[in-house]
């Protein structure tokens, strides 16, 4: 199923749709101690119902001196697909699962910062399984969606419950269930899922209307791309609930009326690297290796949230032997990301980022063969010969699938870049089907 666009976003619109196609650390990968703080925002939700208000209080509570993420490079990546344009970062390697050390790795511009588009999504869903164990959110919650809280993509799905809404972020890639479930866990909380893994270059705070709502001038109160890009801690907190309050004050038919002018008339990449979240292909690449290597999670949520993100794209575009998979990644003006975790066959851990942002391509959902393609030929480099790879040993591991694993055949890909993202059509007739 796809969603269909509301005829208002038909008549004009462009491919703003943050689609979902779309690493806890390691000895000598992470320069930094193993101290743990709590959670920024305590959310307690008295009843069984949650109706849209505007989001509640936070305070941030930011560690101090915590060092940034030393991820190694590991050797050069193949060269990229010629007709992959733009800037482009790609970070692969297999991990160790106790360390998330990468044992082996390739990259291309690991550090760069690129545009995550809605490969931050999963993030999300971390965050809130962590609320979830923590007993400060229950599954049960329900929530109505008003013209401030509806995101671009239409979204008629009133009293959806949090299960509802995280299957629809993830395997949809659904705009407003994503919104939903970062406002109620809380801006900060989000963000923590990075600065708790020493992220320095990791933004992860806004909900999507927020950085579409910064793009096409519609807060008044939002600092400029230059100076939101360089904040941190409280004072980005504060810049972020400003924005978000902006951004529930408008309805998204306006919203993308203005996002129209911006992107004929106003668009500049770099604004991108300070009105979006964003991230590097190394760091990201860490985090994944988290998310699903060192959780924290309880049994029952880490079942939930590796069945989730089973129902990524990305399984059938990799040409490896493998025994669980979860991805997810995004497109957006000029924008491609693709993440994705998976246990080989042979026993190995492996995680990979994909980004590309300043396309010669508007639309870049037609990249996939080609970043796949990139991300294929980079795996081969640190595969094990069994696994498909290049990589010679005399170790013979036995087949075994990953703790928690759906077991092969658990999730087989219904559409590019999650086959359900909201479709937002221009006047020319493009649409994102697959």
């Amino acid at each position: 199923m796809r969603l269909p666009a509301p005829p208002r976003f038909r008549r004009k619109g462009r491919y703003l749709l943050l689609a979902g196609a779309l690493l806890a650390a390691g000895a000598g990968w992470l320069a930094r101690s193993d101290g743990n703080r709590s959670q920024a925002l305590r959310a307690a939700v008295a009843g069984g119902r949650l109706q849209e208000h505007p989001a509640p209080q936070e305070v941030a509570s930011v560690s101090v001196g915590l060092p940034c993420l030393q991820a190694p490079g590991g050797t050069q990546a193949p060269p990229a697909p010629a007709r992959l344009s733009g800037r482009l970062g790609l970070y692969v390697a297999v991990v160790d699962p106790v360390t998330l050390e990468p044992l082996r790795a390739v990259s291309h511009d690991p550090g760069g910062v690129f545009p995550l588009a809605s490969a931050y999504k999963q993030s999300v869903l971390w965050a809130l399984l962590k609320q979830r164990d923590a007993g400060t959110l229950r599954l049960s919650e329900t929530f109505d969606v008003s013209s401030g809280s509806q995101s671009l993509g239409d979204y008629p799905f009133d009293r959806s419950d949090v299960p509802t809404l995280a299957a629809r972020m993830i395997h949809s890639s659904d705009n407003t269930a994503t919104d939903l479930l970062h406002r109620r866990v809380g801006l900060q909380a989000v963000q923590d899922v990075a600065d708790d893994l020493g992220l320095c270059n990791t933004r992860l705070i806004l909900p999507t209307k927020d950085w579409w709502t910064a793009q096409a001038g519609l807060s008044p109160h939002f600092p400029g791309a230059a100076t939101f890009a360089s904040l941190r801690g409280p004072a980005r907190l504060q810049a972020a609930l400003a924005l978000d309050a902006d951004a529930r004050h408008s309805r998204p038919d306006t919203l993308q009326r203005r996002l129209d002018d911006y992107f004929d008339h106003r668009y500049t990449p770099d604004t991108d690297l300070g009105t979006q979240n964003v991230s590097t292909p190394a760091e990201f690449a860490h985090l994944v290796a988290a998310e699903f290597l060192h959780s924290g999670l309880s049994a029952d949520s880490q079942e939930f949230q590796r069945r989730l993100m089973a129902t990524g794209f990305g399984r059938s575009r990799l040409g490896v032997p493998l025994t669980y998979f979860g991805g997810k990644g995004g497109n957006g003006w000029r924008v491609l990301t693709y993440s994705g975790y998976l246990h080989t066959a042979g026993g190995e851990d492996v995680v990979y980022a994909f980004m590309q942002h300043g396309a010669d391509q508007e639309y870049t959902m037609h990249n996939t063969p080609l970043a796949f393609a990139w991300i294929n030929a980079a795996m081969r480099r640190v595969l094990l010969q069994a696994d498909g790879g290049d990589v010679v040993t005399d170790v013979v591991t036995s087949p075994t699938a990953a703790p928690g694993s759906t077991g092969k055949g658990s999730n087989s890909d219904t559409g590019l870049v999650n086959n359900t993202d909201p479709v937002i059509r221009r006047s020319d007739g493009v649409t994102s089907s697959p």
